[in-house]
């Protein structure tokens, strides 16, 4: 009986006893070594996202012409923001272009995506593939130059094989009712591409084992994508999502280079906003605070979406 307790006493020593001084030092130079690895991107996201935002914070409460020293205005520039007419357009372009363009990005980077991954030869996947993602790799401003020749009314190609077939040729750029469809077209064709490529990188993540038992129970090609493709890729299609309607919502570059915003306000957009009370009238306070306004409500779409997309994303 000793011997057992004084053998079990010793398995309990052994057990309980501390751990080498040397792996607690390999312990702590692996949690230096983590944190190392991480500081690049915790001092780019101080330098280029907190600190922006903080000093956003800061210009909001001032007046500031980028010539003068800045002068405290308190809330006033706040206040401001409810009086201005002009922010309540912007926003609602901004808004059209953002829904307008997520919809029709999303589901034509879809059928893009479900397009291209079809069994093929594998020259023409890639050539499909290359084709379509092109735009996005090519600069903005140029393509805009592009597209404004295309769009022009009178000598623009669009307007040109509209009247072949016995259309009147349409004002895209010119009119108020077609500028903000022109820009919403443009970022379609200019963006497709890239969620094209994260569709197709979720598309393939789908096991084929299930569209295997799926056809031996009988499924048709419908069946095969209702309840087993859509289901399955709703965490990529809930990023592009995201990510779009983030974009959609900042839209500047190209815009500016169609329509210039016009006519008068029709299709400006509040990132063009936030330029022009910046950047030409020198009211960096103001646009400071409007630019914070942009934040928010950012953040607010992105969290509603989360909220919601705990009912349709399916992770497993």
């Amino acid at each position: 009986m000793s011997e057992i307790s004084v053998s079990s006493l010793g398995q309990a020593k052994a057990v309980s006893a501390p751990r080498p001084r040397l792996f607690r030092n390999v312990r702590n130079y692996e949690i230096i070594a983590g944190y190392l690895f991480i500081l690049p991107a915790l001092v780019l996201l101080l330098v280029f996202v907190l600190g922006p935002i903080m000093a956003s914070i800061v210009l909001g409460l001032t007046n500031y012409d980028l010539l003068t020293p800045p002068t405290w205005a308190g809330f006033s520039n706040y206040l401001r923001l409810t009086h201005d007419k002009r922010l309540g357009i912007v926003y609602w372009n901004s808004v059209r272009i953002t829904f307008g363009a997520t919809a029709l990005n999303n589901l034509l980077g879809l059928i893009l995506a479900m397009a291209v991954n079809r069994k093929m030869p594998g020259v023409f996947r890639y050539i499909f593939r290359t084709a379509l993602f092109f735009p996005v790799l090519t600069t903005t401003s140029s393509l805009a130059i592009v597209w404004r020749f295309i769009l022009t009314e009178d000598r623009g190609i669009l307007n040109y094989l509209l009247q072949q077939i016995g259309l009147s040729p349409v004002p895209w750029l010119s009119s108020a009712r077609w500028a903000l469809r022109s820009v919403i077209m443009y970022d379609v064709w200019k963006s497709c591409g890239y969620l094209m490529v994260l569709y197709l990188a979720g598309l393939q993540g789908v096991p084929e084992v299930l569209y295997e038992a799926a056809r031996i129970d009988g499924a048709n090609r419908w069946q095969l994508t209702r309840y087993i493709t859509l289901p399955l890729i709703t965490p990529t299609a809930f990023f592009c999502i995201v990510i779009s309607l983030i974009g959609a919502f900042q839209i500047f570059d190209n815009a500016y280079v169609l329509t210039t915003g016009g006519p008068g306000d029709a299709s400006r957009t509040i990132a063009m906003y936030i330029y022009e009370i910046a950047f030409k009238r020198y009211e960096m306070g103001y646009a400071s605070t409007v630019a914070l306004s942009l934040l928010v409500v950012l953040v607010v779409l992105t969290l509603a979406q989360f909220w919601g997309g705990r009912r349709w994303v399916h992770y497993e």
